[in-house]
């Protein structure tokens, strides 16, 4: 791994792991030797990241000078926060995770008391259950959207039918209790919704055109 890249795999480590972190779990999470981590960490502070702590007691990233300040209002910090709780509640791992992260990053470019708003936000999401079922085949429905790549699709019907289809899916819809594919449907040459937990498999076709192309 390039130098630059692992710097800052090693700044995003300190943004999402609960401080202090010490220079073992940056390792691991960064795929390089503690020796290494002593090191990159020296780097970044000459760079004007603030972090705090040392050796054997574990770092925090107190200031990040690698990104700009951002400001934000209480009641904004507390829809933000709000927001990304209830995509790490969806069931779609990849959002998941990515919420934690975009979190972590702006929480990163704010001023400390803002911080610390952030970490004590009143507004929270409590679910028993996660809201949709996890769907093995969203993250291609979601790469095909990107790309307005048409896919072809195995879908099983409320009455238990399988049916092949192609389908150019458009966007994913987040309904109360299920999702939705709204899509361009070439069997029936008309707009369609799928259930993504209904699709068994979905297949890139490498047709990346309009839908009059």
């Amino acid at each position: 791994m390039a130098r630059p890249d692992r710097l800052f795999r090693l700044l995003h480590a300190l943004r999402v792991l609960p401080s202090p972190v010490t220079a073992a779990q940056l390792a691991a999470e960064t795929g390089v030797s503690v020796r290494s981590i002593y090191r990159d960490i020296d780097s970044l502070r000459e760079a004007g990241a603030e972090i705090g702590g040392e050796r054997g007691l574990g770092y925090c990233l107190i200031e990040d000078g690698t990104l700009p300040p951002q400001m934000f209002n209480r009641i904004e910090i507390e829809a933000l926060v709000l927001g990304l709780a209830e995509v790490r509640h969806s069931g779609d791992p990849a959002l998941a995770e990515a919420a934690a992260s975009v979190l972590a990053k702006v929480a990163a470019t704010l001023p400390q008391a803002h911080q610390q708003q952030v970490l004590h936000a009143v507004s929270q999401v409590y679910r028993p259950t996660l809201r949709y079922p996890e769907m093995p085949c969203l993250p291609a429905i979601r790469e095909a959207c990107w790309r307005e790549e048409a896919l072809v699709i195995m879908y099983c019907d409320k009455d238990g039918q399988l049916s092949e289809r192609t389908i150019w899916p458009l966007a994913i819809v987040y309904l109360e209790q299920k999702l939705m594919v709204l899509s361009w449907c070439c069997l029936r040459e008309d707009f369609r919704m799928f259930r993504p937990d209904r699709i068994t498999t979905a297949t890139p076709t490498g047709r990346v055109t309009d839908l009059n192309g």
